[in-house]
């Protein structure tokens, strides 16, 4: 049986050869949306959003626009004003004395920048909070774990930050974290700002500070000192969250267990193990709040002979009275870098000086953006910085 063949009707000229419709060019515009930046400040008040300020205008952009305030019932309010969708978003948060309004600050605003469908959201965060409290003390909690699994729900999936108290820290989170340093820029000032700081020693104020202050010393090839005894180390007692013994009364002991006999702890009296006579006395340290161990310290080294001293921290927190005590000191200068706002504090003690870090942490947000190795910031950086 023969087969049909299916006649179709012939082709019009017009469109046997119909070239597929071109589509749009997408505009620059459209595309700088796509693969954009925006950098962002979490917190409206006019001294935190002075790192952010310094940080965009060194990155050549504009601060997003964004309203954060306070409700008359105390609640925090975060309204974001223009388009996130499909860009990497930069949070900056700086830690002003209200610690935890700050941190909600940072948890909502992240959280609205997730619900806009930004693509990666990067907090910089360069004094982060609670990282003192990075190890169990009694029956108290771990609070710095809990922030970092609170940032990570909120939406975070970067964070930058600077001179953690313990580098441990970065173990506590899912994502991944930059830890960068502020020693370059204090090194720096100490070169450039301090006269015939050749003639000076670098000093630990405790044994817990020795490493960070071996390590200045070697690169600026000067001595080190290190102040040891009854008046330093009361935070090292408590990061266990025991005494040694510890001080129970009626203790009910097991008959059939026979531990040792537990020795109490016994502090030598305070002494300086280096020579600082005659010499620049410098004291380095991560963060600075109350700053009663500095000025016992200062009072040490002026004792054994120092003519001039020097505090150094990253942070400078300088919480209570802490300018009117480093007036009254015998503390010449103390310089901290602008990681936690703290002009009120300047004003109230000429003492205090600041050093900008803004350009390492531009360049940071520039490096993650463009997905860049962050290696150069870490050039001649050691472990104990």
């Amino acid at each position: 049986m023969p087969k049909k063949l299916l006649l179709l009707p012939p082709l019009s000229a017009s469109s046997a050869f119909r070239a597929p419709r071109a589509r749009p060019a997408a505009s620059p515009a459209m595309n700088a949306a796509r693969t954009g930046y925006r950098v962002f400040s979490a917190n409206s008040t006019a001294a935190c959003t002075e790192l952010a300020k310094r940080i965009t205008e060194r990155l050549g952009a504009e601060l997003g626009k964004s309203v954060v305030y306070q409700e008359t019932n105390g609640e925090t309010r975060v309204e974001i004003k223009e388009s996130v969708r499909g860009q990497d978003i930069f949070i900056i948060q700086t830690i002003p004395r209200d610690v935890n309004t700050a941190v909600m600050e940072l948890l909502i605003m992240a959280y609205a920048l997730k619900t806009a469908c930004a693509r990666n959201i990067i907090g910089v965060i360069p004094y982060f909070p609670y990282s003192k409290q990075s190890k169990m003390r009694k029956r108290g909690s771990i609070v710095c774990k809990l922030l970092a699994s609170m940032l990570a729900k909120a939406g975070l999936t970067h964070i930058i930050t600077m001179d953690l108290h313990q580098k441990e820290i970065q173990g506590f989170f899912s994502f991944p974290v930059d830890n960068l340093r502020a020693s370059p820029f204090l090194l720096q000032y100490i070169q450039e700002e301090i006269p015939n700081y050749r003639n000076a020693v670098i000093v630990a104020k405790s044994p817990d500070a020795a490493k960070r202050a071996q390590s200045y010393a070697e690169r600026l090839r000067l001595g080190l000192a290190v102040i040891h005894g009854e008046a330093q180390c009361t935070e090292l007692d408590m990061d266990d969250g025991r005494h040694s013994p510890p001080m129970v009364k009626n203790a009910t002991v097991h008959p059939g267990l026979e531990l040792p006999l537990m020795m109490a702890k016994e502090k030598p009296p305070i002494t300086v193990v280096g020579d600082v006579g005659g010499r620049i006395a410098i004291i380095v340290d991560d963060i600075i709040d109350d700053v009663e161990s500095f000025v016992a310290a200062a009072e040490i080294l002026k004792e054994r002979g120092a003519y001039k001293i020097y505090v150094m921290a990253t942070h400078g927190i300088l919480s209570a009275d802490a300018p009117r005590l480093i007036e009254e000191s015998s503390v010449d200068e103390v310089v901290v870098t602008n990681t936690v706002p703290h002009e009120v504090q300047k004003l109230q003690c000429p003492k205090i000086k600041t050093v900008d870090i803004s350009l390492i942490l531009s360049e940071a947000i520039r490096r993650i953006h463009n997905g860049e190795s962050m290696a150069y910031l870490f050039r001649n950086i050691t472990v104990d910085d």
